[in-house]
């Protein structure tokens, strides 16, 4: 068995078999190994398609343990699931009155100072009628766990996850959607990729849509030792400059180093003095971008640059953008002496053009006629680059005009990525709203409000929304143009209703995994049952360290007050903590869980609860950490004895931190309590409590999701650009869009470019 087939096929809600479909035997029978295997994974909240189930009985008894042993990897269930306090849904009393008489005492020397009391294994001396430790597995003083738990409940799950069956064939579809995908991806996308390239050749006829998906590429290549072929999706000097950095930093978009050293001493920044880190952290990302390359990846920079196909002006006007970085790069890959060497002339002059600055560049035209208001000498220089123009679109309409600039606009539409135009339609209401919040959001963590363009306030209400109605009418002809180019003999089309309440994924970057579905970010989760239970697992495979992650919500009421449940407040109305934990015990993680009670919420008004992790210690969230949030129509268990609350079968949505994520903090989920609905979303921020986490920049985001076009929706233009009659069951559909098809986001991306 393939444990990494199995692992990428798990994310799309299938199973990875090496099988052929003619050789499955519909009609046979489940053997005893195939009926166990399905009993197990019913305990983690898995059934299978009918396919499946006679696939399996063509597979050996080993396979199906395989199968088994990944599964259970995948959901955690053989790591240590324990939290602090025992029966945590029930309040230890707890207080900081406890906290301060245990630092006094401890100050004083505890039992040396004739104090009554007990000495834990940590060190930490607990005073006679503070904590009751009988209800704790560690030490309530400083958070570090005593005992692990080596077992999980399993199949309390109301509902169970139907897996499909994955041959050969569809992981090689995958792997094709993925390098073809016209959207940048995202880091469950990438991590996928990055399996299969390790497992399957590249297509000879490749077609890498993405710059970012091209660097993947190139580095499987270059570990294969073929430059040649490398160089063929290195058409820039920028694209080159790209790979550089990522090989350099792991980082697919090129980010200033000086934007990576203020990220790093913000990231080690501490509240108290003592443990702050940050001007150390800054001085080490320092240290490890300084560049050093040997001759053989000098030579191999230099004859990428010679044989690029563009002239030295325009190769020189490509690194003018990053000419900080560039000049670094020069120095240390030694292209000024390999620019001497016979056959390295196009090299040579690239430099000179670039050093001596003998070129203009594009931006600074535009900039010149803009700020000499000449409308028409910007349009036609905009028009020369589709994307660019799109890119200032709205603030060129606000100077220009709007009919004026849109009619340019639409001239070149149609030359524009789809993606990029789904963008602009998402974007403008927020953008011509002089009462929006928008948001940004660096690569290095964060959200980032941005203020309204000043030359809002020249126009009335009225005037911007026509702006924004007018960009919405643009995109939705150029995109109803483009179904109707495309030729089909499907005559019917069955669109799932789920689709219709999920955005299409453009311009979300997720940086976490999903490693048992590829949910789409505003994708919303029905609460079936009474209570939501949040966790957090974190320190797998790391040896024993003080390591403090935090699980926290925040929650708000109709009469705008707020409460927040965390490790300086344990229990609220609606929701309960299970302790703050410090210290991560050996190889096994740690957890910690908050409840909320559906009725106690809905008794006290509430109307949003955010779900929020974050790292206390100094970093960001540390790698491999797992964080989402469980829920069942039937009450779920929680051990007396131990605390653990987790139950495989019960979880909604979960999500893993990437060892490339540069965020502190992650806003993971907002619950809007009258609804009874999740909303899964993804908002990094950068400080160590919930109190970080800006409501309004939440709820901008959330605005953000609702007012994106929805795959159902999208759906339906093409169904009325093809004229394709809707059906209600996918079986009688020439063309089926499923719930599970929409789970692959390079399938929806390739519905944007017209692919399929």
């Amino acid at each position: 068995m393939n444990n990494t087939l199995t692992t990428v096929a798990l994310r799309y809600r299938a199973l990875y078999l090496d099988i052929r479909r003619e050789d499955i035997n519909l009609n046979s029978e489940a053997t005893a190994p195939v009926m166990a295997l399905v009993a197990r994974l019913k305990e983690n909240g898995f059934c299978l398609s009918e396919e499946l189930l006679h696939a399996l009985n063509n597979v050996s008894a080993d396979t199906l343990t395989e199968i088994t042993k990944c599964i259970n990897n995948v959901m955690g269930v053989n790591l240590n699931w324990a939290p602090l306090v025992k029966k945590w849904n029930v309040p230890t009393g707890e207080n900081r009155v406890d906290h301060l008489l245990t630092l006094f005492t401890n100050l004083l020397g505890g039992k040396k100072a004739g104090f009554k009391g007990i000495t834990l294994r940590c060190g930490h001396f607990i005073p006679e009628g503070t904590f009751p430790l009988e209800r704790y597995n560690g030490c309530p003083f400083c958070g570090t766990p005593f005992r692990t738990a080596n077992f999980v409940y399993k199949g309390q799950g109301s509902k169970l996850k139907e897996l499909r069956l994955f041959t050969n064939k569809d992981m090689q579809n995958v792997f094709a959607s993925l390098l073809a995908s016209p959207t940048p991806l995202d880091a469950t996308q990438k991590d996928s990729l990055e399996k299969l390239l390790t497992e399957f050749s590249l297509p000879e006829d490749v077609q890498v849509a993405m710059k970012e998906t091209a660097m993947l590429v190139v580095k499987t290549l270059i570990s294969h030792d073929k430059t040649k072929e490398a160089a063929a999706l290195l058409k820039t000097p920028t694209d080159i400059l790209r790979y550089l950095w990522y090989e350099k930093t792991g980082l697919v978009q090129i980010v200033e180093p000086k934007t990576l050293v203020a990220h790093a001493r913000r990231m080690y920044y501490h509240v108290f003095g003592p443990l702050n880190m940050g001007a150390d952290a800054a001085v080490k990302m320092k240290l490890k971008l300084k560049l050093k390359y040997n001759r053989k990846a000098c030579l191999r920079v230099a004859l990428w640059m010679n044989s690029l196909p563009m002239t030295a002006r325009q190769a020189a006007e490509n690194m003018n953008p990053k000419r900080g970085m560039w000049v670094r790069m020069i120095r240390a890959l030694r292209m000024g002496e390999y620019s001497r060497k016979k056959g390295m002339e196009h090299l040579a002059e690239i430099i000179d053009v670039f050093y001596n600055q003998s070129y203009s560049t594009w931006q600074g035209r535009v900039d010149k006629a803009r700020i000499e208001n000449d409308a028409d000498k910007t349009l036609d220089l905009l028009k020369e680059r589709p994307g660019l123009f799109a890119r200032s679109l709205f603030a060129t309409m606000l100077r220009f005009g709007s009919k004026r600039v849109l009619a340019a606009f639409d001239e070149v539409a149609d030359k524009l990525p789809a993606r990029l135009l789904l963008s602009l339609g998402n974007a403008a209401e927020s953008y011509f709203d002089l009462n929006a919040t928008r948001l940004a959001r660096p690569i290095t963590g964060g959200a980032v409000s941005i203020e309204p363009n000043k030359l809002l306030a020249l126009y009335n209400e009225t005037e911007r929304q026509k702006m924004a109605s007018d960009v919405m009418d643009v995109y939705k002809e150029s995109m109803v143009r483009r179904f109707a180019a495309k030729k089909t003999e499907a005559k019917t089309i069955y669109i799932d209703p789920a689709l219709y309440k999920i955005p299409v994924g453009v311009g979300d970057r997720a940086t976490t995994i999903q490693d048992t579905s590829c949910a789409l970010m505003g994708t919303r989760f029905k609460v079936e049952g009474d209570a939501v239970r949040l966790f957090l697992q974190w320190g797998k495979g790391l040896h024993a360290q003080p390591l403090d992650m935090d699980l926290s919500c925040r929650i708000t009421f109709d009469n705008y007050t707020t409460a927040e449940c965390a490790f300086y407040n344990l229990s609220c109305v609606g929701a309960k903590h299970s302790g703050d934990i410090r210290s991560i015990p050996e190889m096994v993680g740690t957890a910690e869980y908050i409840e909320l009670s559906m009725p106690d919420l809905l008794a006290a008004k509430a109307k949003y609860v955010m779900f929020t992790c974050n790292a206390y210690s100094c970093g960001t969230l540390s790698p491999n950490l797992v964080v989402g949030w469980m829920d069942s129509a039937y009450p779920m268990q929680l051990s007396e004895e131990t605390g653990v609350a987790y139950d495989p079968s019960c979880v909604q949505h979960m999500v893993r931190i990437s060892e490339s994520n540069l965020s502190k903090g992650l806003v993971f989920g907002v619950l809007d309590v009258e609804k009874r609905e999740i909303v899964w979303l993804e908002m990094p921020f950068t400080s160590q409590t919930i109190r970080g986490a800006d409501s309004m920049s939440v709820e901008a985001l959330l605005s953000k999701l609702e007012a994106k076009l929805t795959i159902g929706e999208l759906l339906d233009w093409k169904a009325m650009a093809q004229n394709l009659e809707p059906v209600v069951t996918a079986q009688e559909a020439d063309e089926a869009y499923t719930y599970e098809w929409a789970l692959n986001p390079a399938d929806v991306a390739r519905l944007l470019n017209q692919e399929g």
